[in-house]
């Protein structure tokens, strides 16, 4: 197996436990409230969205041969753009929609957590 292969398995599998976790504690906070449930699932999407594009642009540049010394600035502008898109993200949640702070923080850190643990878990199951 090609390791751009391996590589984009391995990103698709932490994408999909992450979107697992969003719905997961949306669902659960749901249980206590409407709006539990919606501020949970925009602290997921805070956490998530911003890997999803980096991934997206990721796949998009693998087919390139960069310039030496590119990559390490195309993966530090990448991830700089990760956190700006989250703290804009948590921002609107909280600031312009209201979003309780507690789901939203603990949606967050779990889907953060997840993008942690999983390829750990998807390297021993593979």
């Amino acid at each position: 197996m090609s390791l751009a292969f391996y590589s984009m398995r391995l990103a698709k599998g932490v994408l999909v436990v992450q979107l697992g976790t969003v719905i997961v504690l949306s669902l659960l906070f749901t249980l206590k409230s409407t709006h539990y449930g919606v501020s949970a699932l925009a602290g997921g999407i805070a956490a998530s969205l911003p890997n999803i594009l980096f991934t997206f642009l990721a796949w998009r540049l693998q087919g390139q041969s960069p310039a030496k010394g590119r990559v390490a600035w195309s993966f530090a502008f990448g991830e700089a753009m990760k956190v700006i898109v989250t703290i804009i993200m948590l921002i609107v949640a909280l600031g312009v929609y209201g979003a309780a702070f507690w789901p939203l923080a603990i949606s967050w850190l779990s889907v953060c957590v997840a993008h942690v643990i999983a390829p750990v878990v998807i390297n021993k199951k593979g």
